[in-house]
């Protein structure tokens, strides 16, 4: 989709020559600077109770009166804030999806300036709206709104450098919020592991990141048991994805993003119910996340370092399947009794989370669709965060409000890790329903030995019922997250770092 910005007068919006104008108005009353015939199509439809300016509310004109434009579609926001200029955009799109506009333009009236922010967020509603799954089937409408352009008010100056900012950034989100929901919605036979890592080295090919795709054998030698123990049911073999982005200083200590990658799972000899097992495709959300976050740098070229980590398998049921009650060493060296092999992705973060020492990383996040318990606890609104200090979790909240992809922080307390002890090895791989999704978080605590956060995302990668998909989240929350890094003094990484990152 192109995205444009044009200087016009909102007094004179009847000019604009478009498919479609839409109107997002904020407050409780029509700003005085509106052009007539839009306000009078308002006032029309507000006296006759078909419009109110209200959170919400949205009404399509066919063919209105001194308008070049031959439909007028008017949404009230409510408060100018961007996330309700977002949802109202939003609103707005639906009704002219899937008709015969090719080109919207769309202007913010009565909002305080157009900042870069809410530009930002015009291009992911667009986006968001414009999204069709295609990849498996043989026929599927296609996208017909192909042109957005954001009008900017010839008395605001800086609108237009905001609007060009915010479209960008918008773009780059986009482009990954996309990557990673199509990874995840490809069913689990098309988007394998070895899959992942083909993208991977294409993204490295086209952007330049150095890409590694380590398979059984070479995670053998490095002593990924618990990785190899989730994997070892299935005939698809493993696959662990290493990325790299030289964005800042040699000297600079990296950003380490590690992803989830269950491509299918089961449950493993723990099955699941049969009922919405398709939806275990979804299971590698953390990882497409990471790699759509990966795609989004590549076209922000941000300065700083990044390492993005992927564990991917599937997890079966088969004679070679690990069974409850085997105790496995992890590449720290910790043993670890599996009472459940429907836990299995805390078993192959743990690895990863090890792996990811060799950086000496200034901080590491991992993003899975880990537990149940974190959909019981936050439904699909907000992710689950763990931090291990308030510093980084201010910085992921602050992030995710800015995407408008939303975190909210969980605790962390010791007491939380009484139910991982076990009489057969150093720790289990899950505790008692309590608190499911904090103490899988204590698990992974077990094994990161550097700042960390965690996002258990379960609730809030995909979608079920007659919306079924992925949703492409938490691309906008780790790409401003990454950004943020950016901007702060770098954290410079010893010599031993850099020998790491050579080997």
């Amino acid at each position: 989709m192109d995205f444009r910005t044009q200087s016009a007068s909102f007094d004179a919006l009847a000019s604009v020559s478009a498919d479609a104008l839409i109107v997002v108005i904020a407050g409780s009353s029509l700003p005085k600077n509106l052009d007539k015939a839009v306000a009078s199509a308002a006032q029309d439809a507000i006296k006759l109770g078909d419009f109110e300016l209200k959170t919400g509310q949205v009404l399509s004109v066919m063919r209105p009166q001194g308008l070049k434009a031959p439909r007028l579609v008017l949404a009230a926001s409510g408060a100018g804030t961007v996330k309700a200029a977002r949802a109202a955009l939003a609103g707005a799109l639906a009704q002219v999806k899937g008709r015969g506009v090719a080109h919207a333009a769309a202007a913010f009236v009565g909002f305080d300036g157009l900042s870069a922010s809410l530009a930002e967020h015009v291009v992911l509603a667009a986006r968001e709206a414009a999204y069709v799954y295609r990849h498996t089937k043989a026929s599927a409408p296609a996208a017909k709104l192909a042109k957005l352009t954001l009008l900017t008010d010839k008395g605001d100056l800086e609108a237009g450098k905001a609007a060009k900012t915010g479209l960008a950034l918008g773009a780059a989100i986009a482009n990954g919020v996309d990557m990673a929901r199509e990874f995840a919605n490809r069913p689990g036979n098309i988007a394998t592991p070895t899959f992942l890592g083909e993208q991977v080295k294409q993204l490295g090919k086209e952007y330049g990141f150095k890409v590694e795709v380590l398979d059984r054998k070479a995670v053998e030698k490095l002593g990924m048991n618990t990785f190899i123990s989730v994997a070892q049911g299935s005939d698809e073999p493993l696959r662990f994805i290493v990325a790299r982005y030289d964005g800042g200083a040699k000297t600079e200590a990296p950003v380490v993003l590690v992803g989830k990658g269950i491509t299918f799972d089961s449950g493993g000899i723990s099955i699941k119910p049969g009922a919405g097992m398709d939806e275990m495709k979804f299971d590698m959300g953390g990882a497409a996340s990471v790699i759509g976050t990966l795609r989004a740098v590549g076209e922000l070229k941000p300065k700083l370092n990044l390492v993005v980590l992927v564990p991917s398998c599937e997890n079966m049921p088969s004679g070679r399947a690990v069974k409850p009650g085997d105790v496995v060493t992890s590449m720290s060296g910790q043993t670890i009794e599996n009472l459940n092999t429907d836990a299995e992705g805390r078993l192959i973060l743990c690895d990863a989370l090890t792996y990811a020492e060799r950086f000496k990383p200034a901080v590491v996040v991992d993003v899975a669709t880990l537990t149940g318990a974190c959909v019981i606890a936050l439904g699909g609104v907000r992710s689950g965060m763990y931090a291990t200090d308030d510093e980084l979790a201010g910085e992921l909240l602050s992030a995710g409000d800015a995407a408008l992809d939303l975190c909210w922080r969980m605790p962390l307390d010791d007491e939380y890790e009484e139910g991982l002890k076990t009489n057969f090895a150093d720790l289990a791989n899950v505790a008692g329903r309590e608190g499911g999704s904090i103490t899988a978080a204590k698990f992974l605590q077990r094994f990161a030995k550097y700042r960390w956060a965690h996002l258990d995302i379960a609730g809030t990668a995909w979608k079920s019922g007659s919306a079924k998909g992925a949703t492409g989240r938490p691309v906008g929350l780790l790409t401003h997250f990454l950004l943020g890094q950016a901007a702060k003094p770098a954290a410079k990484a010893d010599k031993s770092a850099a020998k790491a990152q050579k080997a």
